[in-house]
């Protein structure tokens, strides 16, 4: 049974707050990870399309070559977090 956290003293049930906390956790997973997966996926998107633009148009330039190269890994890195958000959501649900 899951009692408030007013109603969790003494005389009450030992597993209470537990299950309490418990419940909050998943809340927190599942807002965490779907926030995550949210921005990582945007940003990927961002990233990756900052890396296709100069395909369009080449050009030899070396810095442009260098800024396609860090927004790849940029894109790569907000697509792991996006991920990870996928796992705490999967966590969460796991968890009930």
């Amino acid at each position: 049974m899951m009692h408030p956290p007013s109603s969790c003293g003494e005389g009450s049930e030992p597993g209470a707050v537990t299950v309490w906390q418990t419940a909050r956790m998943e809340a927190v997973l599942l807002a965490c990870g779907l926030g995550a997966t949210a921005i990582g996926t945007w940003r990927g998107y961002v990233n990756a399309r900052a890396v296709v633009a100069p395909l369009a148009h080449p050009a030899a330039e070396q810095a442009r070559v260098r800024q396609a190269a860090r927004s790849l890994v940029a894109a790569i890195a907000w697509l792991v977090i996006a991920l990870y958000g996928l796992f705490l959501v999967a966590s969460a649900e796991a968890a009930t």
